[in-house]
């Protein structure tokens, strides 16, 4: 008897032996650079696998002869047959309508017009995108621009934290049309079932009377609190050295809770941590087991390096495995951007989250910390991953964006959202879009490519342009009664599909005093000046302070926090910025 127990053991030590392969090879490109994070999907068991950082991939299957299907974002796909006792040289052709998919992408354009740049600014070891601001553009030469529609937030609050510490703010920091929507102004419900609303409304400009300015109120729909779909949230949170630090993990801990504490039971939560290693620290929960996910938040402390490139692959598999249908499937990073681990550069990151992008999966960046905040990492990613960016500076902000803006963040209503606008040059002769300004590694680019934007549920966004009347009649409505200032189309796609949309406005030439304006655009004017100013942008030099407090104490709603507290913000400014003007003059 025992002689055949081990003879029946031989044999299937033998079978298992015989029918266990492993198949290798390595995937490059045309000019044999290594492609990595390339997806193979094994036919035999329809199981998928993604390269590492030399190309190269291992994957053991029951059968000598089996299949792969090889796909990457940009490249053509490819199947082979392959034999696990030969190592596989396996090259993907890229496809020559992605040539410059991955580029340094625009988020406003005006096409032939040439731009100027200045220096870097530096401040510890933040880092920030090199800006270059948008300028006066000939209507008659340029009538054609456009700009994306984002709603991050991020730019307001990382400023007042600068300004908080007495401290000037870098330029490049400074995003103002991130500003201004930060207080989601003059919000105007669309109406009949539509997507968007849309306002024009031209005024004097209160820094130079011989200006004026064409204010765009673009307005989404608001979803139905009963009828919000299902979440299906991947908190991926870095805890890393790094994080040990009061307003780092400690503050996301405080944030995640309260966000977990307005789940509802049809929403499913995971936490993927990274810091020293990768690893799913809570699984797929759902919402009614809130004690459980908060217990799990209390416990996360920091430790160890920042293997970033790793846990973000691992957090959108984990969104995918529990992937809802018609739901909000998100991947909510929270970090101070330090990653030092693998793929650590902006490219590089943004080649990652371009291919992870494609199943539905969206990504909301929330920053916090300071000395190491890496802003133009997390911008990109945000920007890649089909998402939105905020900037937690304390408790306050974490509840403006967790909980009270939820379905503002959280929520998108269209994606790819950009407009492209065309001026009357028998009207306007000059223009200048305030904000949206550019990197410029992507205006130094020889070809332009314009990259739409997400807008949330009952999101406001409001655009800026500086005009320069083409004739004095622009200031009288009365002579230009019915003409149009600009033609504008609109461009998006609805969340569960890729189809382009487009809507088509128009501004008319309704000019009123500033004085006689609505108070939110006022205040919106106000946000604006401010971030000119802390830019220290040229274009608003004839602008002082006083301006600015007198126009922000005018218009301000006494009963919203934000905008009262703006007001102490301008205050504080003032000293620093006048105070470090005296010094100047004092070394000169």
């Amino acid at each position: 008897m025992k002689k055949w127990f081990f003879y029946i053991l031989f044999l299937l030590l033998a079978f298992t032996a015989r029918g266990q392969y492993y198949l290798r090879g390595e995937i490059k490109d045309e000019k044999n650079q290594p492609l990595q994070n390339a997806r193979v999907f094994l036919h035999s068991t329809k199981h998928f696998y993604y390269t590492g950082s030399y190309g190269g991939f291992g994957i053991t299957t029951k059968t000598l002869i089996d299949s792969l299907t090889i796909s990457l974002d940009g490249y053509e796909p490819k199947s082979v047959k392959i034999n696990a006792d030969q190592w596989q040289y396996i090259t993907l052709k890229i496809l020559p309508s992605n040539v410059n998919s991955n580029r340094p992408k625009l988020i406003s354009v005006t096409r032939n017009a040439e731009h100027t740049s200045r220096v870097k600014w530096f401040i510890d070891r933040e880092t920030y995108f090199q800006m270059v601001e948008n300028e006066y553009v000939r209507a008659d030469k340029f009538p054609n621009t456009g700009f994306s529609l984002n709603v991050n937030k991020a730019s307001y609050s990382n400023v007042r934290r600068f300004i908080n510490m007495q401290s000037a703010v870098p330029p490049d920091a400074v995003r103002t049309e991130e500003m201004i929507n930060y207080f989601n102004l003059h919000y105007r419900e669309p109406k009949n079932g539509d997507i968007f609303s849309f306002e024009s409304q031209l005024a004097s400009c209160p820094w130079d009377m011989e200006k004026q300015l064409l204010f765009l109120n673009i307005n989404a729909r608001k979803l139905d609190l009963n009828m919000v779909p299902p979440g299906n949230f991947v908190f991926l949170i870095d805890v890393s050295g790094s994080m040990d630090m009061p307003n780092r993990l400690p503050l996301l801990k405080a944030a995640f809770q309260m966000f977990v504490k307005n789940l509802r039971t049809i929403d499913t939560i995971s936490i993927v941590t990274y810091g020293g290693t990768v690893g799913i620290w809570l699984q797929p929960t759902g919402g009614a087991e809130k004690e459980k996910i908060l217990k799990s938040i209390e416990e996360l402390s920091a430790s160890g390096d920042t293997p970033g490139e790793a846990a973000i692959m691992t957090a959108y598999a984990l969104a995918r495995s529990t992937f809802k249908e018609r739901g909000s499937n998100r991947v909510i990073l929270a970090t101070d951007g330090d990653f030092n681990v693998g793929l650590t550069s902006e490219k590089a990151m943004e080649d990652l989250i371009t291919k992870e992008r494609q199943g539905g999966i969206y990504l909301t960046c929330l920053g916090v910390g300071m000395g190491n905040f890496k802003d133009s990492k997390l911008a990109t990613l945000a920007k890649k991953g089909n998402g939105n960016y905020a900037y937690l500076d304390d408790i306050t902000e974490a509840e403006k964006v967790l909980v009270k803006e939820l379905t503002q963040t959280f929520f998108a209503v269209a994606d790819d959202v950009f407009m492209n606008m065309k001026f009357n040059d028998n009207l306007v002769k000059e223009y200048r879009l305030i904000g949206f300004d550019n990197r410029r590694d992507a205006v130094a680019d020889s070809s332009i490519d314009l990259e739409g934007g997400e807008i949330g549920s009952g999101n406001s966004v409001i655009a800026i342009f500086e005009i320069v009347p083409a004739s004095d009649k622009l200031f009288n409505a009365g002579l230009t009664q019915g003409e149009k200032v600009a033609d504008i189309e609109m461009r998006y796609s609805l969340c569960d599909d890729t189809t382009l949309l487009t809507s088509k406005y128009y501004c008319l030439a309704n000019h009123i005093d500033f004085k006689s304006l609505d108070k939110e655009l006022q205040f919106a004017t106000a946000v604006a000046m401010f971030g000119l100013k802390i830019k220290q942008s040229k274009y608003i030099k004839q602008a002082d302070w006083l301006d600015i407090q007198r126009i922000a104490a005018e218009s301000y709603d006494p009963n919203n926090y934000l905008q009262a507290e703006f007001l102490k913000l301008i205050d504080k400014a003032q000293d620093i910025y006048t105070n470090k003007k005296r010094k100047k003059n004092k070394a000169g």
